[in-house]
């Protein structure tokens, strides 16, 4: 035996192997429709009987396996299931003569035979027989299953007449010697009188009566017979069959502990199958009588199920240790024999399965071990993945999860192997991402931003680069792409910089041909690879929220000729909303964005990279509002170290605006980032409200501008600064141009003035203006100009006092006449402090009654004024008013 059965399980040892095959042409999808509905009766109640049979089916069985039947008997085909098509009754006779010759190739060892007939009508299909079964259709074959069960009884009538057969003591009779297929020709010539020989065939005898037994449902009966077998056999040193019967014994007793089966199914073998109803043996064929006959002498001969409540269940069942431990005996004498591999390395999967079932991980990855190193023919590369397949299969049913991975990439590997003329490259890929998880490996880009890697960052970027490569022999650059995208993205860390520009290079490459994008791939057999951004190409360190430029910034509208009124709340501690606080103000940004404003986004990125990193159509990702992101493109040096990227757009409409990423194209790659998903990043908030456009307003004056700010800004106004030189009395005009260079009207305008910096008393209105004609030309529309007009007119009192004088000279103002003398201040009266100056004595120029001069000062003096002229440009917004100051200085 040549071919081994990786699916064996120990309770296979009690079912009858059923072969289904197609004669002539039948269509794949076809027969394996029918196939199906036949391997669902796979357990049925036998009639008037406790017994229950188990069926084996297989499509496909090797000849050479057939000849170990008498070995172990599960191995032996007992029945035969053809399917095939005819259309008319000429191609009739050259079918059946198929039907036979397909029974030739099983005839030894078949108990019964099938035939199913799909299409033939007439009058050959209307005639009565037991081994043909005629049907119009595939769609009309609804008794299918009855013929199976009807099939199934008769190959139990068959066995129990074998097992009735061997297992009555003829006293007188020579009994057989049963031998494997190799062992032939060793006894050719050996004294068949001798007791020793008499023993050997004694206990392969009794092994093959135990494996009747429990083909046949009797437990109990099995038990015995492998107990005598063993006895007998162990005496003879007959290793081989020895070995068979310890495997017996541990299987009839894994039978009876494990109800449900050890193949993985838990449960499975009691609910699948049917039964013999009283319908089906009641059903008419020919020969009923003969056979009901048959039956009932057998079930009433005094060997029936109820054999087994008279055998001690405790002396002959093994327990769960000593079951294991018979395996490990049977497995060492079947290493003995070197034409014996197929059955040693079945016995170890077996086992492995029980050990599974028992939570004795380390003792089933010795069997396995022992499997890998079992010697067997030159396999070829199908069988080859076949066996590393089940043995990936089987470490994972331990917990071995690594190693269970590790032979499933070499099965992997072996669909690719150069001995092929068509390599597998689309199997070795299905098999390469059933290894990801026993390497701590997972497509998705989410679960390695999660916290610390997991893993063998090495293997996990070999295998990586094995589905890169699959990939490409399969045809499929999206794949390839894909795949290398998320070994860039999540092996960063992990590669050298000569392997970053290899990887990069190959991924260029890959995109010159097929864009890396960020739509979900999706594989045939319903796999889907999720998209891969480049969050760390560029490493983003902050994102920050700017506001817009002075010019350009919006206020709440606060009426500047009324009072202000404050709007503080109290302040009220508690720790049960202090968390929420700071989750609104780590969210909440304090100032506005106005819409078809142009808005900044500040990022501080780092370049990871050894060589110049290009990112390309690098912008922002928002919602909330529609908003159009202006892209970017920028080149970062090699290791550049913490860079400040400005990213700007325009809100089109009104709203709350949330930066929620940013989106870059990196060697090709389209990745769109998410903040949520940037691990520490700082960033001051992202959500910010847009309010309406407001109109954008030019001032220009027809005074010259000034080189000197008289006031610092307070920084919520704009402020020109222009100079005038006036003598007192002297009155000017200041003309204002106003443009409206935005896209809005300008529907209102405030104008107020305060005079600051000034010792003198001013008599009355330093600038007036009328506003009348002005605002006739309001709402000003874009790019119209409107024309304001301010008086200036100055009148101030230089009362010639000491201390006026000397307040003058103190703040550098000259006062044009004759030089003050000593005579002079000698002749002036004390100041008097508290004296205050009387305004209607100092309304009067010239006028020193309090003095007594020497000299008279006769020339006008020069005075400089410093005002402030703010003008307000505004535009309600749902009940609250923005405006934009621009401030005017004198």
């Amino acid at each position: 035996m040549s071919v081994p059965d990786y699916m064996q399980c120990a309770e296979d040892h009690q079912t009858l192997l059923v072969v289904v095959q197609p004669v002539g042409i039948v269509p794949e999808e076809s027969f394996f429709r029918i196939y199906k509905r036949i391997s669902a009766v796979s357990q049925v109640n036998v009639r008037d009987s406790q017994r229950v049979l188990y069926i084996r089916y297989r499509h496909h069985y090797p000849p050479e396996n057939n000849e170990w039947g008498d070995f172990q008997t599960h191995r032996k085909v007992v029945g035969l299931i053809t399917i095939t098509e005819c259309s008319s009754a000429k191609e009739w006779p050259q079918t059946f003569e198929k039907f036979h010759l397909q029974k030739e190739m099983y005839g030894s060892t078949l108990y019964d035979s099938r035939l199913f007939v799909f299409g033939l009508q007439g009058e050959i299909a209307e005639q009565p027989r037991t081994d043909v079964a005629f049907y119009p259709s595939y769609d009309e074959c609804e008794t299918v299953e009855k013929r199976i069960e009807d099939f199934i009884e008769s190959l139990f009538i068959v066995l129990e007449s074998k097992r009735l057969d061997r297992a009555t003591d003829k006293s007188g009779d020579k009994i057989p010697l049963l031998c494997v297929p190799f062992e032939k020709k060793d006894f050719v010539g050996l004294d068949t009188d001798s007791r020793h020989y008499k023993k050997r065939c004694q206990g392969r005898m009794r092994k093959h009566v135990g494996d009747l037994c429990l083909q046949a449902g009797m437990l109990q009966d099995s038990l015995v017979h492998y107990h005598m077998a063993v006895e007998l056999l162990r005496s003879v040193n007959d290793f081989l069959w020895l070995g068979a019967a310890l495997e017996g014994l541990c299987s009839a007793s894994v039978i009876y502990h494990y109800p449900g089966g050890t193949g993985g199914k838990v449960g499975s073998r009691r609910a699948q199958g049917g039964s013999l109803s009283a319908e089906a043996g009641n059903r008419h064929r020919p020969g009923k009588d003969a056979i009901s006959i048959l039956f009932c002498a057998l079930t009433s001969n005094g060997i029936n199920a109820d054999t087994s409540a008279e055998i001690g269940r405790a002396k002959n069942c093994l327990s769960p240790e000593d079951i294991i431990e018979k395996y490990k005996e049977a497995i060492s004498y079947y290493g003995k024999y070197k034409n014996a591999g197929v059955i040693e390395l079945e016995a170890c999967v077996k086992a492995v399965r029980v050990l599974a079932m028992q939570k004795r991980s380390m003792e089933a990855s010795e069997f396995l071990q022992n499997a890998v190193y079992i010697n067997l023919r030159q396999l070829s590369e199908e069988e080859k993945i076949q066996r590393y397949s089940i043995l990936s299969e089987l470490y994972e049913r331990i917990g071995f999860h690594r190693k269970s991975a590790f032979f499933k990439r070499i099965a992997a590997m072996q669909c690719a192997a150069p001995s092929i003329p068509e390599p597998g490259w689309r199997a070795c890929y299905k098999l390469l991402l059933e290894t990801l998880p026993g390497y701590s490996l997972s497509l998705d880009p989410q679960d390695f931003s999660k916290g610390t890697h997991r893993g063998w960052a090495a293997v996990q970027m070999r295998l990586l680069h094995e589905l890169v490569y699959a990939s490409r022999r399969m045809g499929n650059p999206a794949l390839c792409v894909r795949h290398l995208s998320f070994l860039l993205q999540t092996m960063l860390d992990f590669l050298s910089d000569q392997e970053k520009k290899d990887v990069t290079q190959s991924l260029e490459s890959y995109t010159a041909k097929c864009p890396g994008t960020m739509e979900v791939i999706t594989l045939p057999d319903g796999l889907k690879l999720p998209p891969v951004p480049f969050t760390k190409l560029p490493i983003v360190k902050s994102v920050k929220l700017l506001n817009l430029p002075t010019s350009l910034r919006p206020h709440k509208m606060k009426s500047l000729l009324g009072q202000n009124v404050s709007t503080k709340s109290p302040f009220i501690y508690s720790p049960i909303i202090a968390h929420s606080r700071g989750e609104e103000r780590n969210k909440k940004i304090d100032f506005q964005w106005v819409q078809a404003d142009v808005c900044e986004v500040q990022l501080m990125v780092y370049n990871p990279m050894p060589f110049e990193l290009r990112v390309e159509n690098m912008g922002l990702l928002t919602t909330g509002v529609e908003f159009e992101s202006l892209p970017a493109a920028l080149s970062l040096p090699a290791e550049s170290g913490l860079y400040p990227v400005t990213l700007v757009g325009v809100p089109q409409t009104t709203g709350h605006i949330t930066v929620n990423g940013y989106h870059t194209s990196v060697f090709g790659v389209f990745s769109d980032c998410l903040l949520d998903n940037l691990p520490g990043v700082k960033t001051n908030g992202c959500t910010v409200e847009v309010i309406p456009a407001l109109p954008r307003l030019q001032i220009s004056t027809s005074l010259p501008r000034s080189a000197h700010t008289l006031q610092p800004s307070s920084g919520d106004e704009i402020s020109t600064n222009v100079s005038v030189q006036l003598y007192n009395g002297e009155t000017q005009q200041l003309i204002i141009k106003l443009e409206n260079i935005g896209t809005e009207p300008l529907e209102k305008l405030e104008v107020t003035a305060k005079t600051v910096n000034t010792k003198e008393k001013l008599y009355g209105d330093f600038l007036t203006w009328n506003l009348e004609d002005t605002l006739c030309q309001f709402p000003l529309k874009p790019g119209k100009i409107a024309t304001f007009i301010v008086n200036i007119k100055v009148k101030l009192d230089f009362s010639c006092q000491e201390n006026l004088l000397q307040d003058l000279s103190d703040d550098g103002i000259s006062v044009s006449g004759l030089p003050l003398s000593s005579p002079f201040r000698q002749v002036v009266k004390p100041r008097v402090e508290t004296k205050p100056l009387n305004p209607q004595e100092s309304s009067k120029v010239g006028d020193f009654s309090h003095v007594k001069p020497d000299v008279l000062i006769s020339q006008q003096t020069l005075s400089m004024m410093w005002c402030s002229l703010v003008l307000v440009r505004w535009k309600k917004h749902t009940g609250t008013s923005f405006h934009f100051p621009y401030g005017l200085e004198l």
